[in-house]
């Protein structure tokens, strides 16, 4: 069975091309992928477990990254065995092509299967290697996106805004009241008459 497709990640084309050699951002976009060790050098062992129509399988298996040709292309291969359910098999090529948006991927996937997964008919097996296919570029674009957009929003968050600065209430002037109803702490009291005035004038 033959499968074609493209995405358009925002990342450039050298960013991406690492993510398909990262074992991490690979565990998070195989559906299913329990585990994934190796190196892209030396390729990656890895556990899937599936279910194809009514049959569950976990299958062991290995990938292959060769043909490399960075940024621009890359050939991905891998086998795996699930005992009595059957096998699975198959590769992809990816492109790369720098666009405005980021990175233009297209890939081109050739799978294969064989045992009581194969006794399930083309039409359930195809939409299965269809679905697989396509939920493992949509992960792996999220994955690349979501990577190259932190840093951006992280350096477009607004500032916060400063501290609202308190201006100092104006001084409450008098009123005419006050004013004239307080006498000067300083005033001079009165000067007293004394007793002898007050009797004879």
């Amino acid at each position: 069975m033959k499968m074609t497709g493209t995405r358009t990640i925002a990342a450039p084309p050298a960013t991406v091309y690492a993510a398909l050699l990262d074992p991490e951002v690979l565990r998070d976009s195989i559906p299913g992928c329990t585990e994934l060790t190796g190196s892209a050098q030396e390729g990656f062992d890895a556990v899937v477990t599936q279910k194809v129509g009514p049959v569950k399988a976990t299958f062991k298996g290995r990938v292959q990254i060769d043909d490399q040709n960075p940024p621009n292309a890359l050939h991905l291969s891998g086998e795996g065995k699930g005992g009595p359910a059957g096998f699975a098999k198959g590769g992809a090529t990816v492109t790369l092509a720098a666009v405005a948006e980021g990175t233009k991927l297209d890939y081109d996937v050739d799978a294969s299967v064989g045992g009581k997964i194969a006794q399930l008919g083309a039409r359930v097996v195809d939409a299965f290697a269809a679905r697989m296919a396509d939920q493992f570029f949509t992960r792996f674009q999220e994955k690349v996106d979501g990577s190259a957009a932190e840093p951006a929003a992280a350096a477009s968050d607004p500032a916060p805004d400063p501290a609202p600065v308190r201006k100092p209430e104006p001084a409450k002037e008098p009123s005419i009241h006050e004013a004239t109803s307080k006498t000067p702490p300083h005033a001079p009291e009165p000067e007293k008459k004394s007793w002898l005035k007050r009797i004879f004038g």
